[in-house]
Protein backbone atom coordinates (compact mmCIF):
# COMPACT_ATOMS: atom_id res chain seq x y z
CA UNK A 1 0.00 0.00 0.00
CA UNK A 2 1.42 3.39 -0.98
CA UNK A 3 2.03 6.05 1.65
CA UNK A 4 -0.76 8.62 1.42
CA UNK A 5 -0.47 12.39 1.60
CA UNK A 6 -1.32 13.37 5.17
CA UNK A 7 -2.37 16.93 4.29
CA UNK A 8 -6.11 17.65 4.15
CA UNK A 9 -8.62 20.14 2.76
CA UNK A 10 -11.39 21.44 5.02
CA UNK A 11 -14.79 20.70 3.45
CA UNK A 12 -18.53 20.58 4.09
CA UNK A 13 -20.94 18.55 1.96
CA UNK A 14 -24.60 19.63 1.66
CA UNK A 15 -26.65 16.89 0.03
CA UNK A 16 -30.26 15.99 -0.72
CA UNK A 17 -29.14 12.41 -0.22
CA UNK A 18 -32.51 10.72 -0.64
CA UNK A 19 -33.55 12.64 -3.73
CA UNK A 20 -32.14 10.31 -6.40
CA UNK A 21 -29.42 7.67 -6.63
CA UNK A 22 -26.33 9.78 -7.29
CA UNK A 23 -25.84 11.68 -4.02
CA UNK A 24 -25.08 8.38 -2.29
CA UNK A 25 -22.08 7.78 -4.54
CA UNK A 26 -20.78 11.32 -4.06
CA UNK A 27 -21.13 11.15 -0.27
CA UNK A 28 -19.35 7.79 -0.15
CA UNK A 29 -16.56 9.11 -2.40
CA UNK A 30 -16.04 11.99 0.02
CA UNK A 31 -16.06 9.74 3.08
CA UNK A 32 -13.52 7.41 1.46
CA UNK A 33 -11.09 10.23 0.55
CA UNK A 34 -8.38 10.75 3.18
CA UNK A 35 -7.39 14.24 1.96
CA UNK A 36 -10.86 15.60 2.76
CA UNK A 37 -11.33 16.85 6.33
CA UNK A 38 -15.13 16.65 6.39
CA UNK A 39 -16.32 19.13 9.00
CA UNK A 40 -19.90 18.05 8.50
CA UNK A 41 -22.46 16.65 6.10
CA UNK A 42 -25.70 18.61 5.88
CA UNK A 43 -28.85 16.69 4.86
CA UNK A 44 -30.78 18.94 2.47
CA UNK A 45 -34.41 19.16 1.41
CA UNK A 46 -35.46 18.37 -2.16
CA UNK A 47 -38.84 20.01 -2.33
CA UNK A 48 -42.21 18.48 -1.51
CA UNK A 49 -43.23 16.78 -4.76
CA UNK A 50 -42.49 13.28 -3.45
CA UNK A 51 -42.50 13.79 0.33
CA UNK A 52 -43.28 16.46 2.91
CA UNK A 53 -40.23 15.46 4.99
CA UNK A 54 -37.49 15.53 2.35
CA UNK A 55 -34.72 16.89 4.59
CA UNK A 56 -35.40 14.30 7.27
CA UNK A 57 -35.54 11.62 4.58
CA UNK A 58 -32.11 12.78 3.44
CA UNK A 59 -30.83 12.46 6.99
CA UNK A 60 -32.21 8.93 7.30
CA UNK A 61 -30.52 7.95 4.03
CA UNK A 62 -27.23 9.46 5.21
CA UNK A 63 -27.43 7.44 8.41
CA UNK A 64 -28.14 4.33 6.31
CA UNK A 65 -24.93 4.92 4.33
CA UNK A 66 -23.01 5.24 7.60
CA UNK A 67 -24.49 1.99 8.88
CA UNK A 68 -23.64 0.02 5.73
CA UNK A 69 -20.15 1.43 5.22
CA UNK A 70 -18.91 1.80 8.78
CA UNK A 71 -17.84 5.36 7.91
CA UNK A 72 -19.24 8.61 9.25
CA UNK A 73 -18.84 12.36 9.62
CA UNK A 74 -20.72 14.88 11.78
CA UNK A 75 -24.30 15.61 10.69
CA UNK A 76 -25.97 19.03 10.91
CA UNK A 77 -29.54 19.18 9.64
CA UNK A 78 -30.27 21.67 6.89
CA UNK A 79 -33.40 23.69 6.21
CA UNK A 80 -36.62 21.66 5.84
CA UNK A 81 -37.81 23.81 2.92
CA UNK A 82 -36.81 26.54 0.48
CA UNK A 83 -36.35 30.20 1.39
CA UNK A 84 -39.64 32.14 1.67
CA UNK A 85 -37.95 35.01 -0.20
CA UNK A 86 -34.53 36.41 -1.06
CA UNK A 87 -34.41 38.32 2.24
CA UNK A 88 -35.63 35.62 4.66
CA UNK A 89 -33.19 32.92 5.79
CA UNK A 90 -34.25 29.50 7.07
CA UNK A 91 -32.06 29.07 10.14
CA UNK A 92 -30.73 25.58 10.79
CA UNK A 93 -27.80 23.73 12.36
CA UNK A 94 -26.44 23.28 8.84
CA UNK A 95 -26.43 27.01 8.10
CA UNK A 96 -24.79 27.67 11.47
CA UNK A 97 -22.10 25.07 10.73
CA UNK A 98 -21.27 26.86 7.48
CA UNK A 99 -21.00 30.20 9.29
CA UNK A 100 -18.81 28.74 12.05
CA UNK A 101 -16.40 27.06 9.63
CA UNK A 102 -16.25 30.03 7.24
CA UNK A 103 -15.25 32.35 10.08
CA UNK A 104 -12.29 30.16 11.13
CA UNK A 105 -9.70 32.45 9.57
CA UNK A 106 -6.78 30.43 10.96
CA UNK A 107 -7.97 27.10 9.54
CA UNK A 108 -7.24 27.62 5.83
CA UNK A 109 -9.63 27.59 2.87
CA UNK A 110 -13.12 26.11 3.19
CA UNK A 111 -14.89 24.29 0.36
CA UNK A 112 -18.65 23.80 0.64
CA UNK A 113 -20.12 21.39 -1.92
CA UNK A 114 -23.84 21.60 -2.67
CA UNK A 115 -25.34 18.54 -4.35
CA UNK A 116 -28.88 19.95 -4.21
CA UNK A 117 -30.44 23.37 -3.64
CA UNK A 118 -28.44 26.29 -2.25
CA UNK A 119 -30.87 26.91 0.63
CA UNK A 120 -28.39 26.41 3.46
CA UNK A 121 -25.67 28.54 1.86
CA UNK A 122 -28.13 31.34 1.17
CA UNK A 123 -29.39 31.18 4.74
CA UNK A 124 -25.84 31.33 6.07
CA UNK A 125 -25.12 34.40 3.92
CA UNK A 126 -28.32 36.14 5.01
CA UNK A 127 -27.57 35.41 8.66
CA UNK A 128 -23.89 36.34 8.37
CA UNK A 129 -23.13 38.44 5.26
CA UNK A 130 -19.48 38.77 6.31
CA UNK A 131 -18.72 35.18 5.30
CA UNK A 132 -18.88 36.22 1.63
CA UNK A 133 -15.49 37.86 2.20
CA UNK A 134 -13.86 34.81 3.82
CA UNK A 135 -11.68 32.18 2.15
CA UNK A 136 -14.76 30.10 1.27
CA UNK A 137 -15.66 28.56 -2.07
CA UNK A 138 -19.13 27.30 -2.95
CA UNK A 139 -19.20 24.33 -5.35
CA UNK A 140 -22.69 23.90 -6.79
CA UNK A 141 -24.09 21.07 -8.88
CA UNK A 142 -26.97 22.82 -10.62
CA UNK A 143 -28.34 25.29 -13.08
CA UNK A 144 -29.20 25.06 -16.78
CA UNK A 145 -26.71 25.09 -19.65
CA UNK A 146 -25.47 28.54 -20.62
CA UNK A 147 -25.67 30.08 -24.07
CA UNK A 148 -27.13 28.28 -27.07
CA UNK A 149 -26.82 24.75 -25.70
CA UNK A 150 -30.01 22.70 -25.93
CA UNK A 151 -31.28 20.90 -22.82
CA UNK A 152 -33.63 17.90 -23.05
CA UNK A 153 -33.87 17.14 -19.34
CA UNK A 154 -36.51 18.28 -16.87
CA UNK A 155 -37.09 22.03 -16.78
CA UNK A 156 -36.37 24.08 -14.82
CA UNK A 157 -33.20 22.25 -13.78
CA UNK A 158 -33.98 20.34 -10.58
CA UNK A 159 -31.53 21.78 -8.05
CA UNK A 160 -32.29 25.30 -9.23
CA UNK A 161 -36.06 24.98 -9.15
CA UNK A 162 -36.02 23.62 -5.60
CA UNK A 163 -34.90 27.08 -4.42
CA UNK A 164 -34.53 29.82 -7.04
CA UNK A 165 -34.47 32.50 -4.33
CA UNK A 166 -31.54 30.86 -2.57
CA UNK A 167 -29.61 30.58 -5.83
CA UNK A 168 -30.06 34.31 -6.44
CA UNK A 169 -28.93 35.15 -2.90
CA UNK A 170 -25.72 33.16 -3.30
CA UNK A 171 -24.98 34.42 -6.83
CA UNK A 172 -25.53 38.04 -5.72
CA UNK A 173 -23.35 37.76 -2.62
CA UNK A 174 -19.91 38.05 -4.21
CA UNK A 175 -18.71 34.77 -2.66
CA UNK A 176 -16.49 32.53 -4.80
CA UNK A 177 -18.54 30.01 -6.78
CA UNK A 178 -17.66 27.02 -8.91
CA UNK A 179 -20.72 25.84 -10.84
CA UNK A 180 -21.27 22.51 -12.60
CA UNK A 181 -24.31 23.07 -14.85
CA UNK A 182 -26.68 20.38 -16.06
CA UNK A 183 -25.09 19.76 -19.46
CA UNK A 184 -21.79 18.90 -17.72
CA UNK A 185 -23.00 16.88 -14.73
CA UNK A 186 -25.15 14.70 -16.97
CA UNK A 187 -21.98 13.41 -18.68
CA UNK A 188 -20.89 11.44 -15.59
CA UNK A 189 -22.85 8.39 -16.71
CA UNK A 190 -22.54 4.86 -15.33
CA UNK A 191 -24.14 1.69 -16.73
CA UNK A 192 -25.74 -1.27 -15.01
CA UNK A 193 -23.08 -3.68 -16.31
CA UNK A 194 -20.38 -1.42 -14.87
CA UNK A 195 -22.22 -1.26 -11.54
CA UNK A 196 -22.46 -5.04 -11.45
CA UNK A 197 -18.74 -5.46 -12.13
CA UNK A 198 -17.21 -2.57 -10.21
CA UNK A 199 -19.58 -1.52 -7.43
CA UNK A 200 -21.86 -4.39 -6.38
CA UNK A 201 -18.96 -6.64 -5.24
CA UNK A 202 -17.73 -3.98 -2.78
CA UNK A 203 -19.42 -5.28 0.35
CA UNK A 204 -22.78 -4.26 1.75
CA UNK A 205 -22.39 -0.64 0.75
CA UNK A 206 -21.45 -1.57 -2.83
CA UNK A 207 -24.46 -3.84 -3.23
CA UNK A 208 -26.70 -1.13 -1.82
CA UNK A 209 -25.35 1.59 -4.09
CA UNK A 210 -25.70 -0.54 -7.22
CA UNK A 211 -29.24 -1.66 -6.47
CA UNK A 212 -30.33 1.86 -5.54
CA UNK A 213 -29.59 3.06 -9.08
CA UNK A 214 -31.70 0.31 -10.65
CA UNK A 215 -34.53 0.76 -8.16
CA UNK A 216 -34.67 4.53 -8.66
CA UNK A 217 -34.67 4.25 -12.44
CA UNK A 218 -37.38 1.62 -12.34
CA UNK A 219 -39.58 3.81 -10.17
CA UNK A 220 -38.95 7.21 -11.75
CA UNK A 221 -37.32 7.03 -15.18
CA UNK A 222 -39.62 7.85 -18.07
CA UNK A 223 -38.37 5.05 -20.34
CA UNK A 224 -36.36 1.80 -20.02
CA UNK A 225 -32.67 2.46 -19.45
CA UNK A 226 -29.46 0.76 -18.41
CA UNK A 227 -27.62 3.71 -16.90
CA UNK A 228 -27.81 6.80 -14.74
CA UNK A 229 -25.73 9.93 -14.36
CA UNK A 230 -23.75 10.23 -11.14
CA UNK A 231 -24.19 13.95 -11.57
CA UNK A 232 -23.24 14.98 -8.04
CA UNK A 233 -19.80 13.37 -8.17
CA UNK A 234 -18.02 16.28 -9.94
CA UNK A 235 -18.37 18.33 -6.74
CA UNK A 236 -16.28 15.75 -4.90
CA UNK A 237 -13.81 15.68 -7.78
CA UNK A 238 -13.35 19.45 -7.56
CA UNK A 239 -12.67 19.19 -3.83
CA UNK A 240 -10.12 16.42 -4.39
CA UNK A 241 -8.40 17.96 -7.43
CA UNK A 242 -9.13 21.57 -8.46
CA UNK A 243 -7.42 20.87 -11.80
CA UNK A 244 -9.73 18.01 -12.81
CA UNK A 245 -11.99 20.35 -14.80
CA UNK A 246 -11.94 23.05 -17.46
CA UNK A 247 -13.44 26.36 -16.30
CA UNK A 248 -14.59 29.58 -17.86
CA UNK A 249 -15.51 32.82 -16.11
CA UNK A 250 -19.21 33.73 -16.29
CA UNK A 251 -20.44 37.29 -15.88
CA UNK A 252 -22.89 37.79 -12.98
CA UNK A 253 -26.37 36.39 -13.56
CA UNK A 254 -29.73 35.98 -11.85
CA UNK A 255 -32.20 33.15 -12.35
CA UNK A 256 -35.86 33.60 -13.19
CA UNK A 257 -38.73 31.59 -11.76
CA UNK A 258 -38.96 29.85 -15.14
CA UNK A 259 -35.41 28.55 -14.72
CA UNK A 260 -33.60 30.84 -17.16
CA UNK A 261 -30.61 33.04 -16.39
CA UNK A 262 -30.48 36.75 -17.14
CA UNK A 263 -27.59 39.22 -16.77
CA UNK A 264 -27.11 40.84 -13.37
CA UNK A 265 -25.41 44.17 -12.72
CA UNK A 266 -23.28 42.85 -9.88
CA UNK A 267 -22.60 39.79 -7.75
CA UNK A 268 -20.36 36.75 -8.08
CA UNK A 269 -18.69 35.89 -11.37
CA UNK A 270 -18.76 32.09 -11.08
CA UNK A 271 -16.21 29.75 -12.54
CA UNK A 272 -18.39 27.50 -14.71
CA UNK A 273 -17.18 23.97 -15.41
CA UNK A 274 -17.24 23.15 -19.12
CA UNK A 275 -15.67 19.70 -18.85
CA UNK A 276 -14.61 17.35 -16.06
CA UNK A 277 -12.16 14.43 -16.07
CA UNK A 278 -14.80 11.69 -15.89
CA UNK A 279 -12.34 8.81 -16.30
CA UNK A 280 -10.32 9.81 -13.24
CA UNK A 281 -13.40 10.73 -11.22
CA UNK A 282 -15.20 7.40 -11.68
CA UNK A 283 -12.08 5.24 -11.44
CA UNK A 284 -11.00 6.96 -8.21
CA UNK A 285 -14.40 6.19 -6.69
CA UNK A 286 -14.33 2.57 -7.92
CA UNK A 287 -10.84 2.02 -6.49
CA UNK A 288 -11.69 3.53 -3.11
CA UNK A 289 -14.83 1.39 -2.79
CA UNK A 290 -12.82 -1.72 -3.65
CA UNK A 291 -10.03 -0.84 -1.22
CA UNK A 292 -12.56 -0.20 1.54
CA UNK A 293 -14.20 -3.59 0.95
CA UNK A 294 -10.88 -5.43 0.89
CA UNK A 295 -9.70 -3.80 4.11
CA UNK A 296 -12.92 -4.65 5.87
Amino acid sequence: MINEDTRTRRVIVDSDVKNEADDQFAVMHALLSPTLDIRGIIPAHFGSARTETSMLDSRAELERLYELSGLSAPIANGAPHALPSETEPVDSPGARLIIEEARRADAGPLLVAFLGPLTDMASALLLAPDIADTDTTVIWIGGPPYGEREWVGTWPEFNLRNDVAATNVVFASGIRIQQVPANVYRMVNIGYAELERRVEPCGEIGAYLAQTVVDFNTAHHRFPTESRSLGDSPAIGLMLDPWCAEFRRQRPVRFTETGHCVPAENGSSPLVVDRVDVRWLIEDMFAKLANHAERG
